[in-house]
């Protein structure tokens, strides 16, 4: 008796979880709504698609409740995530971080083996399907926007979650989930640039310097990251700034006051900085402050940091009280700015929040609420850090998805 497994979506998890469902004895169909499988994957890791991660850790995940993912990342491990590449003929790259990347430094040739397997292996694929409900009855019934139906015995929904529109996601997927039955948690951008309150931002927009960003609610330092980070118009962005997104936003939502710190200079101490100052300005003593602190930091954030502390910038550093240096020292190694919101779906990298995890089995990810339904990926309330975890996530979830509809 055959199994045909319709999998909707051909992003990263809907891939593997095809691949694993054929590999499994399955027939499988795969329902694009793009032109073409894998689009979103193609921008990962800023075109190099950093495809896994050395140093994963159950940490590096969140939603309600992240060790929903222990059971999929445990099985589906980087190890074999390397393994399978390996195999199709992509040789690893690991970088800083424990970053994993195509030696190749494409993204386009892990799309390139994924499609070539998938052809190979005789996996059938409609694009520019958009489906729009799913039906059960004598099986599944999966229905298009233009009415074309698909009968299935199993369907795996891998339709991902609202970030990078542009690439096909555009919420759908919980519009589905929620016909059958399920709840979405609340769901907001990640790893996304943050809005800021200030009056320096046009001033401050474009420069980027090496430091540490940090997250405050209600006054409490919760989590901070160093790297480049770059100001803009509207507020900050840079790697350090992504990584924190998801915490701010997810405090914002709950209204508490979220204040995004910046360390403009991270490498010494508040005491060790204001020798430092009270040093540096002895040899010049009649430079005016905003000459002085040429040199120190750049040049474009000495008029923003001197109005922000009250300090005329033609003030002679000789009459700086130890009061002003005080001051200074302070805003250099901690300047704090009122987040405001986010960058839209289009900046995003990932989706926050999704399909409540409590209605989906971790060991099969198969829904509790209608048996042969699978969830998968990013439109689980599963979400991972930046450098290679939500890729991870993908495969592994995609894996255990594909292994599991096809043995049952």
């Amino acid at each position: 008796m055959s199994n045909r497994i319709i999998v909707i979506g051909g992003g990263a998890a809907g891939m593997m979880a095809a691949l694993a469902a054929k590999e499994h004895g399955s027939e499988v169909l795969i329902l694009e709504r793009n032109d073409r499988v894998g689009k979103k994957l193609l921008a990962t890791g800023n075109g190099r698609c950093n495809y896994t991660n050395i140093n994963l850790n159950i940490n590096n995940y969140h939603g309600n409740n992240p060790k929903f993912s222990y059971v999929g990342l445990s099985e589906f491990n980087v190890d074999k995530t390397i393994e399978f590449f390996e195999k199709l003929g992509i040789t690893p790259a690991i970088e800083e971080n424990g970053k994993v990347f195509p030696l190749s430094f494409q993204a386009s040739s892990v799309l390139d083996v994924l499609r070539y397997e998938i052809e190979d292996r005789g996996i059938e694929l409609i694009t520019e399907a958009q489906v729009s409900e799913i039906k059960r009855k004598n099986g599944f019934s999966v229905i298009l926007k233009d009415k074309t139906t698909f009968i299935g015995d199993k369907v795996i929904i891998a339709t991902g979650g609202m970030a990078l529109p542009s690439s096909g996601s555009d919420g759908s997927g919980y519009t589905i989930c929620k016909k059958l039955g399920h709840t979405i948690t609340d769901i907001f951008p990640g790893l996304v640039q943050l809005k800021l309150e200030s009056n320096f931002l046009r001033s401050l927009d474009g420069v980027k310097f090496f430091g540490i960003a940090g997250i405050y609610i209600d006054n409490k330092l919760v989590l901070e990251d160093k790297g480049d980070i770059l100001f803009t118009s509207y507020g900050i962005s840079g790697p350090p700034v992504l990584q924190l997104s998801r915490i701010a936003l997810d405090y914002l939502n709950k209204g508490k006051n979220v204040e995004l710190k910046v360390s403009i200079i991270h490498t010494k101490t508040e005491e060790e900085l204001f020798e430092y100052l009270l040093n540096r300005f002895s040899f010049m003593p009649k430079k005016a402050i905003e000459a002085g602190l040429i040199g120190l930091i750049n040049k474009r954030l000495i008029i923003p940091i001197l109005k922000e502390i009250n300090i005329d910038k033609e003030k002679v550093i000789s009459s700086l009280s130890k009061e002003e240096i005080r001051k200074l020292t302070n805003i250099l190694i901690s300047w704090k700015f009122k987040v405001v919101g986010s960058q839209s779906w289009g900046n995003a990298q990932i989706t926050a929040g999704g399909v409540n995890t409590d209605e989906v089995d971790n060991k099969t990810m198969e829904s509790k609420i209608v048996k042969g339904i699978y969830i998968v990926g990013e439109l689980l309330d599963i979400d991972g850090d930046c450098g290679g975890f939500n890729l991870q996530w993908a495969w592994s979830s995609g894996y255990i998805a594909g292994s599991n509809a096809a043995r049952n």
